[in-house]
C-alpha cells in the first residue's frame, strides 16, 4: 500500500467501538481515511448516522473493490473469522479488535497474511488503548527480552480494586462494575479469565514468537477471589492482581500463564487501578518499562484502531520477527511456582503434591496455606479451581528447577525440620 494512500473503509459493527471510531473520522480529516460502508446485524435500530451508510450484506463491503480496508470490532468470533479471512483473500488490509477470534485462529491468520501479503493489525485486541503490539515488534529484540508482566483485562482489575481497597464482597463489585459498564451483561468471559488469556496468547506471540491456543496456556481468573483474601494480602502488605506473565527460562523456554497474583505495594502493577491496563517489559539492556492507559471502553478501543488505520497510511504491517528471523521460544511447564491456597476443608487439598509447604493457618471458617507446586499439577488437575478453592501466586512466582534444592533446604531448616 503506497505512502499517504486514500484509505476507503468496509467497517463491520457499530457499537460503542464502532460508533466510537465513526465520529472520530469525522474529526480526523488529515488522516485521509472514510468509511464508505457499515455492516450491521439489525437494521431497524435508530443509529447516529445516515441511513445510506448502514447495510445488512456482508458482500457489499468485501466484495466492494473501492474499499481497501476492512475493519472488524463485533463480537461473534466465528463471523468475525470469515470476515477477515475473506478481505484478506480480496486483496484488502484488515484491521481488528476481536481477540478471541485472533487468539482462536492465529495459525491461520498468519498463514493468510504470507499468502495475500496484505497486512493484519489488531493493536485494539490486547490492551486498548496501549500500544503494546507495536513495541513488542519493533523495540525489543527477541534475545534481550526477559519478561512481560500485565493487567490485561480491566473489568478484573475494576472488581479487584473494589475488593482490596473498599472491602466490597466479589458480587457488590461485579454488579457495580455492571452498572458502569466495565464488565459484560455475561461476565464470565471477564470474571474467569478467558478475556485475558486471549489476549495474552496474541501478545506471546509478538513477545516471543509463541503461537499458542488459549486452551494451552494455564489461567483462571477472580471468581474464587474471597474477602478473607484480600484481608491475607493487607497484611502482608500486597495488593491481589490478575497477573499475566511470561519469563524466559535458563533453558531459553518461557513460562507463561494468567492467574490471580499477590503483587507488592511497590510493584509497577500495584498502581494500576480500576478499570486501567498496565504492562511491564523487562529486557537485557532497558531494564523494566512500564506502559499505562485505559484498557476498555468506546474512544480508548478506538483510539487503537485509529492508530492502525493510520499505520496502513504507511504500509505498516506486523514483520513477526520473533516467528520468523529468529528461531521461535517455545512454552515450558517444567518449572515450580510458590502459591498462596485458602480453603473450606483440607480433604479438598492434596498436601502430597506440593514439594513443601511454608505456612498454614486453619481458621474455623477458612484455611490458607503457603507453599510450593510444580506447575504441572495446575496444568493438570483442577482441584485448585473448584470446591471454592482460591489460588494466588506470589509476587516473583517462578522457581526454576536448579533453584528448588536450596530452596527447599532453606525452607525446611526454617520451619524447623532437619
Amino acid at each position: 500500500m503506497e505512502t499517504h494512500k486514500q484509505l476507503n473503509i468496509g467497517l463491520f459493527g457499530f457499537g460503542v467501538v464502532g460508533e466510537g471510531l465513526y465520529k472520530v473520522l469525522q474529526q480526523t480529516p488529515s488522516l485521509k481515511a472514510t468509511i464508505k460502508k457499515v455492516c450491521i446485524k439489525h437494521a431497524n435500530k435508530q443509529r447516529n448516522a445516515p441511513a445510506s451508510l448502514f447495510t445488512t450484506d456482508k458482500n457489499d463491503l468485501l466484495y466492494d473493490e473501492n474499499i481497501n480496508v476492512i475493519v472488524e470490532v463485533i463480537d461473534d468470533a466465528n463471523a468475525a473469522f470469515e470476515i477477515v479471512s475473506t478481505a484478506l483473500k480480496n486483496k484488502k488490509a484488515v484491521v481488528s479488535a476481536s481477540k478471541k477470534m485472533i487468539a482462536e485462529h492465529l495459525p491461520e491468520i498468519l498463514q493468510l497474511q504470507l499468502e495475500t501479503e496484505q497486512p493484519f493489525l489488531c493493536e485494539s485486541a490486547a490492551c486498548a488503548s496501549i500500544p503494546v503490539i507495536r513495541n513488542l515488534e519493533e523495540y525489543y529484540d527477541n534475545d534481550l527480552l526477559h519478561s512481560i508482566k500485565a493487567i490485561v483485562n480491566g473489568s478484573t482489575n475494576f472488581i479487584l480494586t473494589k475488593i482490596i481497597e473498599e472491602n466490597l464482597a466479589f458480587n457488590d463489585a461485579l454488579l457495580l462494575a455492571q452498572q458502569l459498564g466495565f464488565a459484560e451483561s455475561n461476565p464470565k468471559l471477564d470474571v474467569e479469565g478467558f478475556d485475558a488469556v486471549n489476549k495474552w496468547s496474541i501478545l506471546l506471540n509478538h513477545a516471543y514468537g509463541i503461537v499458542e491456543h488459549p486452551d494451552n496456556i494455564l489461567f483462571n481468573g477472580i471468581q474464587n477471589i474471597q474477602l478473607t483474601d484480600a484481608m491475607v494480602a493487607k497484611e502482608k502488605h500486597f495488593e491481589i492482581k490478575l497477573v499475566a506473565q511470561a519469563q524466559k527460562l535458563k533453558d531459553g523456554k518461557v513460562a507463561a500463564f494468567v492467574l490471580p497474583q499477590f503483587v507488592k505495594h511497590d510493584d509497577h502493577l500495584a498502581f494500576v487501578k480500576n478499570e486501567y491496563n498496565g504492562v511491564v517489559i523487562e529486557s537485557g539492556f532497558a531494564d523494566k518499562q512500564f506502559f499505562y492507559g485505559k484498557g476498555a471502553g468506546s474512544f480508548p478501543t478506538a483510539s487503537a484502531v485509529l492508530s492502525d488505520i493510520a499505520a496502513l497510511r504507511y504500509g505498516y504491517r506486523y514483520e513477526y520477527k520473533k516467528l520468523y528471523h529468529h528461531k521461535p521460544h517455545e512454552l515450558s511447564r517444567d518449572f515450580y511456582v510458590k502459591v498462596y491456597v485458602s480453603f473450606d476443608d483440607w480433604k479438598f487439598i492434596p498436601k502430597e503434591k506440593f514439594e513443601w509447604i511454608e505456612e498454614w493457618h486453619a481458621g474455623e471458617e477458612r484455611k490458607y496455606l503457603v507453599g510450593v507446586l510444580h506447575a504441572k499439577e495446575l496444568f493438570n488437575n483442577d482441584w485448585w479451581k473448584e470446591n471454592n478453592t482460591s489460588l494466588i501466586l506470589f509476587s516473583e512466582p517462578i522457581i526454576e528447577n536448579v533453584d528448588i534444592v536450596k530452596l527447599k533446604k532453606r525452607s525446611l531448616e526454617l520451619a524447623g525440620v532437619e
